[in-house]
């Protein structure tokens, strides 16, 4: 059985009806306003910030580690299989170089695969209790790795994938 043809005119005149077009609008208007281009900007500067400004307390002048680096690497991060001095210099660069690439939008995929794995070893030999943080860190990175950088970054006019 169909509706009556005045009965259904009726029903779409109702406050409900006018309230689910608004906010069929609404919805509409907010997805193209947060496209892909725009999460994918913001993520990538809010995790190269917080890379690149962990990399600056290791660091005194043009990547020159401090003393405290090295003994944060011998005394409270101790990583298993890697010397601390070998892991100071490597955390230090890898938070200065891949964060640079971040925000530029160059080998965007790589850079947050790289910087994913650095969380994972944070989270598993030295801060496991933190992982409310590396967590939400681990979601940024990994959008950027699978989504990549949209269309405001180096990789898209390059024509990277």
């Amino acid at each position: 059985m169909s509706a009556h043809p005045a009965t259904s005119s009726a029903l779409a005149d109702t406050p409900a009806h006018g309230l689910r077009a608004r906010w069929t609008h609404a919805a509409d208007l907010l997805s193209r306003l947060v496209s892909h281009d725009l999460l994918a900007l913001a993520s990538r500067l809010s995790i190269a910030a917080i890379f690149f400004l962990s990399g600056r307390t290791k660091v005194e002048g043009f990547l020159m580690l401090t003393p405290g680096a090295y003994e944060l690497f011998r005394t409270e991060y101790k990583l298993p299989l890697v010397p601390p001095e070998i892991a100071a210099h490597l955390a230090a660069y890898a938070e200065h170089l891949f964060p640079v690439l971040l925000v530029l939008g160059l080998a965007t995929r790589f850079s947050a695969l790289a910087l994913l794995g650095m969380t994972l070893v944070i989270q598993v030999f030295v801060y496991p209790d933190a992982w409310p943080t590396h967590l939400s860190w681990a979601a940024l990175l990994l959008y950027l790795a699978g989504r990549g950088a949209g269309s405001l970054s180096l990789d898209r006019l390059l024509r990277l994938r």
